[in-house]
């Protein structure tokens, strides 16, 4: 079986082609980086537009990389949402015309569950039941994973999400669009000993997170290096970076450690853009490493948005395969009301 996924609900369009017995074996990918950081965030009527631009090339790409023709495709998956209504429209409209040309299945992927199975990509891949860290610009949630489609939310951020945080210090920092990045990438010249911020909820009985008080701090800690010393430094702005960083991974890797035993497992998978954050990778491998539990991470090709865990999420939701026709979207949509594959 031959699963194609295509991805839309934000600012990339993926395309990938996943197999049931070769695996992953051709993937696509343009990003709207470059389009949005001109507005220093996604508008998402470019965004639309520019996913009807690129769908079509990239399918095509996606074929002569694979060295497929539409004929060979089993089944169409695309995202369904959550994300943005016009650019979920781009993706399911393509993909639901394409697949009544063909008089091939559709499948609705959702794209945290995408996220969530995406580590199963890689060479090193967990067994269930396991605990996820889903950690992105727009989410940031602990979970329980028992199998596909069987999710518990054991913690969630009250208010912004890790990477949303990340890109709106960067902006207060002057940073250019997308912030987040950069800031890791200042972070790792910045002196770990010479500013400390609050880590919101450390000590909290539950399992749920906050950062937008993390941006409030650093604010209030920039005025006042620029009343200390008249400006901002580069050297101060990297100090700035590797605090606040420092902060949101203390809290996720304490909230991590303390799912765990909560859950009582010994396997923590992590996914989302987040997760290619290299102090929080390293943070979750010195606690790995010292209470003796497992970690996995999607390639890091794949802890963006793409086309790869749409494919292989609607690989693993074959049986809801159904026919193409009427479609709908869901801009929100919560992953505890998926069914188990």
């Amino acid at each position: 079986m031959l699963v194609l996924g295509i991805e839309s609900s934000c600012d990339e369009t993926g395309v990938a082609l996943y197999d049931l017995e070769a695996g992953l074996i051709a993937q696509q990918l343009h990003t709207q980086m470059a389009m949005h950081a001109e507005y220093g965030g996604v508008v998402p009527e470019l965004a639309s537009r520019d996913h009807i631009r690129r769908v079509v090339p990239l399918t095509e790409a996606c074929l002569k990389e694979a060295g497929k023709t539409l004929a060979d495709i089993d089944a169409v998956a695309y995202t369904q949402g959550p994300g943005l209504g016009g650019a979920l429209l781009v993706g399911a409209s393509f993909a639901n015309a394409l697949a009544y040309s063909l008089k091939k299945p559709v499948i609705e992927v959702h794209h945290l569950e995408g996220h969530l199975l995406s580590p199963l990509l890689a060479e090193s891949r967990p067994e269930f039941p396991f605990l996820a860290l889903l950690v992105s610009g727009g989410h940031t949630q602990i979970m329980a994973v028992r199998g596909i489609g069987d999710y518990e939310i054991l913690g969630e951020t009250l208010d912004d999400a890790a990477g949303e945080a990340f890109d709106k210090t960067a902006k207060l920092l002057g940073l250019d669009y997308p912030g987040g990045p950069r800031l890791s990438q200042l972070a790792e010249s910045g002196d770990p000993d010479r500013f400390t911020l609050p880590r919101p909820m450390l000590h909290s009985d539950n399992l749920d997170m906050s950062f937008s008080g993390l941006k409030t701090a650093v604010l209030t800690l920039t005025r006042q290096v620029e009343a200390s010393e008249g400006e901002i430094s580069e050297q101060a702005r990297m100090d700035i970076c590797r605090a606040f960083q420092d902060a949101i991974v203390d809290v996720l890797v304490h909230k991590c450690l303390k799912a765990m035993k909560k859950a009582g497992m010994k396997r923590i998978v992590v996914a989302g853009g987040v997760g290619a954050n290299k102090q929080l990778r390293a943070g979750l491998n010195a606690a790995a490493t010292k209470y003796r539990f497992a970690v996995f991470y999607p390639p890091m090709a794949l802890c963006t948005d793409n086309g790869a865990m749409i494919a292989f999420a609607g690989a693993m939701r074959l049986k809801f395969a159904h026919d193409a026709g009427g479609f709908s979207v869901k801009p929100r949509w919560d992953l505890a009301t998926l069914p188990k594959a």
